[in-house]
């Protein structure tokens, strides 16, 4: 399990991170999503050992990371941009890995390069975006450490790699005490595999939660009401996040569980009442929106 309490982060006048608090259980997927500049790089970081946050505590099965060799043991880290050594290769890569890692599983790594289309005797130099993308997760997978930070796991992956992974991912968690962490942009994806998820904004942390339980509270519905007075009394009675009206068409998206809110509006005798499918995306905007983070002040 990992503990993260009270966590603030500066960079000289900069806050990178204020007051985090989470905790992300054993054996799921837990999803980092954010608005640019959240603070979601620094905070794997710092859950990795490579900054020391300025307050708090992060704890990884109870242990402190932060010059710790027995932390840093359990967990691999996937930056954003990855870096290989010059003139190296896919087989070189793992024999580099294969001496921070002792668990480093390299006949499965070898296995899982082939049943990509990677030349382990490549060099990295001439690989695209994409094929230097699976050779780092193939890396990290194959690490066979306890926690995988993933910092956009899926960006440059085409749709067949991009299910390939998620697959390697729930194979290893079936076979072994193995948690990822992934961060992303492409929220499609995390909707697919994950389990929890934290939303980041401005350094601080909206919230943690499992994503069904969330769903199961947060509802989109279109409704048609048959004059003012029962729409603003609807309105009034529910606990909104966004709205929005097209001509008669009201578009809601509102918290607390789906027969309250289906109640509150039937009360209120519409022409046409239905509640639609929300996405992640969808919950992201609206909590950020909450939270002052509207699209609408980028429109000029």
């Amino acid at each position: 399990m990992i503990e993260i309490k009270g966590v603030s982060k500066k960079f000289g006048n900069i806050q990178a991170l204020s007051d985090i608090h989470a905790t992300i259980q054993e054996g799921e997927v837990f999803g980092l999503i954010g608005s640019n500049g959240a603070g979601k790089s620094t905070l794997f970081r710092i859950l990795s050992g490579i900054l020391r946050q300025d307050e708090g505590e992060i704890l990884v099965d109870g242990q402190a990371v932060y010059e710790n060799a027995g932390g840093k043991s359990l967990i691999c880290f996937l930056a954003d941009g990855s870096y290989f050594l010059p003139n190296t290769t896919p087989g070189s890569m793992g024999e580099h890995y294969a001496m921070f890692y002792p668990k480093f599983d390299k006949a499965k790594y070898e296995k899982n390069l082939k049943e990509f289309g990677i030349d382990k005797n490549r060099k990295m130099n001439t690989f695209s975006k994409g094929m230097k993308k699976q050779v780092s997760i193939l890396l990290g997978i194959h690490s066979n450490t306890k926690y995988l930070f993933c910092d956009e796991t899926f960006d440059g992956l085409d749709p067949v790699m991009r299910q390939a992974v998620k697959s390697l991912f729930i194979s290893e968690m079936m076979k072994r005490p193995f948690t990822p962490v992934i961060a992303s942009h492409n929220l499609r994806e995390l909707e697919d595999i994950c389990e929890h998820v934290g939303l980041l904004h401005k350094g601080g942390i909206l919230f943690t939660k499992d994503l069904d339980e969330m769903k199961l509270n947060l509802h989109k519905v279109q409704c048609v009401f048959q004059n003012p007075v029962s729409e603003e009394e609807a309105l009034k009675n529910l606990d909104i996040l966004k709205h929005e009206k097209r001509g008669s068409l009201l578009t809601l998206v509102t918290r607390g569980r789906r027969e309250k809110v289906m109640q509150i509006i039937q009360e209120e005798n519409p022409l046409f009442a239905e509640v639609l499918p929300l996405t992640l995306e969808e919950i992201f905007i609206s909590e950020t929106e909450v939270a002052g983070y509207d699209i609408k002040d980028f429109i000029f």
